[in-house]
């Protein structure tokens, strides 16, 4: 399928390369990896990575802006995605060629040629797969970018890290000289604001009898510590290690967009199905999801709580 996807990039002399809603450095680090490698070898090509820019990462290029005309023949792809209403930037049906590279569970195609593997660590791993399955020339700027996707989804190899995993890693730093500890100050450091946010949201985690620990946060609060909606995200993976916690959520108020933004992680229970039916998605251990009000808050809360008491039940 690698080579078939390759195949689809040689015929297009436009690429648009999307991904999911809520950017992270998986996703960021896979479509630009895959941006400036197809740029590196076809100099004719117009590629575009497209999507919501994030202040937080400004570490990764700028963004770009891309409307399809009617008539242009243009070929999507999309990483680390697995449905259509979380791409960003783009409405996929506008486009009749789609390729799809993710390690997500799959929920519905998008186009002719799809590679998913979710037992790997991330898009980037699998974008590092398509340059080397396919003999294509990368250079340090693309190995810095899996480096990033990798680095982060695994939470430095805390999670979904297989001994294939290290060894990509390995291959990139030596093969390209990578300055790790400069690329790792780049995708650890955070303003003064987080930290002091930070201990807003350890101070206020509710925790349930069942085991499910949440925070939900209003936009005045994100306010008075001067931090965005997409800030509790980042901060999810810190509470991986409480031991009362099954499951964990931050709740983020997003007046921009009328919603609320779940980050949700677990320890066990399969949280995926659930954040699917709030308009999210992910993966077993580590999902995302967004509601229109409070109400629904309350209902996703419930749902993860039930969970969490199910899974006690049977013994864990």
């Amino acid at each position: 399928m690698l080579k078939q996807i390759y195949e689809k990039i040689k015929q297009y002399n436009t690429i648009v390369i999307a991904r999911h809603i809520g950017v992270d450095p998986d996703a960021l680090g896979s479509q630009f990896a895959l941006k400036e490698t197809i740029e590196l070898n076809f100099e004719d090509k117009k590629v575009y990575a497209v999507g919501t820019k994030s202040s937080r990462y400004n570490y990764f290029p700028k963004l770009d802006k891309y409307e399809k005309t009617n008539n242009e023949d243009v070929l999507l792809i999309v990483v680390d995605t697995p449905d259509k209403k979380r791409v960003d930037g783009v409405n996929v049906d506008l486009f009749p060629n789609v390729c799809k590279i993710d390690h997500h569970p799959f929920i519905e195609k998008l186009g002719e040629f799809e590679y998913i593997d979710t037992a790997s660590s991330s898009a980037s791993e699998l974008v590092y797969r398509f340059i080397k399955e396919n003999n294509i020339p990368m250079n340090k700027k693309v190995a810095e970018y899996l480096f990033y996707g990798i680095i982060s989804d695994t939470n430095r190899f805390l999670f979904n890290t297989t001994s294939n995993t290290l060894r990509i890693i390995e291959g990139l730093i030596d093969d390209y000289n990578l300055e790790t500890e400069s690329l790792y100050k780049k995708l650890y450091a955070r303003p003064f604001s987080e930290v002091r946010f930070q201990g807003y949201i350890s101070e206020n985690l509710t925790l349930t009898d069942n085991g499910l620990a949440y925070v939900i946060i209003s936009n005045d609060t994100l306010t008075k510590y001067g931090v965005d909606s997409s800030s509790a995200g980042n901060m999810v993976n810190n509470y991986n290690n409480i031991d009362e916690v099954i499951v964990w959520a931050t709740i983020s108020e997003d007046v921009k967009n009328n919603q609320y933004k779940f980050n949700i992680r677990s320890r066990g229970p399969s949280i995926n199905q659930i954040a699917e039916k709030y308009n999210g998605g992910g993966h077993k251990l580590a999902s995302g999801a967004r509601v229109k009000n409070l109400e629904e808050v309350e209902l996703l809360i419930k749902d993860l709580d039930d969970i969490c008491k199910e899974f006690r039940k049977a013994g864990n």
